[in-house]
């Protein structure tokens, strides 16, 4: 069974998807523990690999890269990558999505913003004349062999969202995403727009929409569910206090708690996993979501 088709009928089945977002191979090391499907964020690499912000800096063949290196060492989790706007020119989107579905990704995010684009939750967004977009996607469409595709609009004006959910859903997408919806209300009314087509709602923290909860989404008809950042902005928290606690405590490290602390030991633990994960088979999640 391909990846395309594995997360297809992961999304197929009961309950909203969660996909968590990564930006490097420790913080996907981590989330694979607890998930059985990863985000690559366009946000959290542009962060982590240019340490800039998510406007248009990420080059392709540095997002392929990557993904490869994911696939290699979790080949049992469903990989959904970003790819913003297909860098720009449909021919380079098509050769994109040919190299992502045949290093294994699940599927792509191709969204209607023109450059400069901004993070989905930003103010200043701009996009693409619709029939552009369209005709963008489905060059993809045609490209892609079994890898899902989520056709993701950044609309703002209020007509335009519905119109342009309304047309995306009648394409061969896979997925819906309006992306920075501002309530539980225009959930519902872009659920309506998009008939059966299923939906996917982008979380992030301090973004545009409102924090929802699985069981909540569930019930608002959303079928899968991004979470862009969690890694990232729990790293960004830790690492500043653990640099500001040595620093108070003049570079004398804290004592490691031996019962559920992280040292040498648990960090080495958690990476010797990758190893041996292709060769024994991935273990069960430890918590939310489902064995591939």
């Amino acid at each position: 069974m391909t990846y395309g088709k594995k997360l297809r009928e992961q999304i197929a089945g009961p309950g909203t998807t969660p996909l968590i977002g990564v930006y490097d191979m420790y913080s996907a090391s981590i989330a694979a523990k607890h998930y059985d499907g990863m985000f690559v964020s366009g946000f959290g690499f542009a962060a982590s690999h240019y340490g800039l912000p998510d406007i248009g800096f990420i080059a392709w063949p540095d997002m392929v890269a990557f993904v490869q290196r994911l696939r290699g060492a979790f080949p049992h989790h469903h990989l959904l990558v970003d790819i913003d706007d297909g860098y720009v020119d449909p021919e380079v989107a098509c050769h994109v999505v040919e190299g992502l579905e045949r290093i294994g990704a699940s599927g792509v995010i191709l969204e209607d913003q023109k450059r400069p684009r901004r993070c989905g939750h930003a103010d200043g967004k701009q996009v693409l004349p619709l029939e552009e977009y369209l005709d963008k996607l489905e060059k993809v469409l045609q490209t892609r062999r079994d890898l899902v595709v989520v056709a993701r609009t950044d609309a703002t004006d209020e007509h335009d969202i519905l119109h342009r959910a309304e047309r995306l859903a009648a394409t061969d997408a896979d997925v819906i995403l309006v992306d920075g919806v501002r309530s539980e209300e225009w959930i519902r009314r872009i659920r309506r727009v998009v008939g059966d087509k299923p939906l996917l709602f982008n979380q992030i923290a301090g973004g545009k929409s409102p924090r929802l909860s699985l069981s909540e989404l569930d019930g608002l008809g959303v079928d899968v569910a991004i979470y862009s950042t969690p890694c990232l902005f729990a790293a960004h928290e830790a690492m500043d206090s653990a640099l500001s606690e040595l620093k108070a405590a003049d570079g004398r490290l804290p004592v490691v708690d031996a019962a559920g602390g992280v040292g040498v030991k648990a960090s080495t633990t958690l990476l010797e996993r990758n190893i041996a994960r292709e060769r024994l088979g991935a273990p069960a999640p430890e918590s939310e979501g489902v064995g591939v």
